[in-house]
């Protein structure tokens, strides 16, 4: 019997199909969970810190672009007040 890392709950799997890079989920937490190795069966959890990271970085992203807009304007009214 296999257990879910973040829960503990029993998870029903045939460790004799199960193969590596699999996705289970488990059915108490409902976490993804990928097989990493087959003999003994060892799952470690799919984070989601993943997603979270790659949605920060985007976030990081538009703040600069955003930042770069604001350069772009303050250079354009400083050259309209040389004029």
């Amino acid at each position: 019997m296999i257990r879910c890392p973040d829960c503990g709950a029993e998870i029903d799997v045939d460790e004799d199909e199960v193969e590596e890079g699999e996705i289970l989920s488990c059915p108490e937490c409902e976490s993804e969970l990928e097989v990493t190795q087959t003999h003994p069966v060892h799952l470690n959890p799919i984070s989601d810190d993943l997603d979270e990271e790659e949605d920060e970085e985007g976030e990081e992203e538009e703040v600069e672009e955003e930042d770069d807009e604001e350069d772009d304007l303050d250079e354009d009214e400083e050259e309209e007040d040389e004029e």
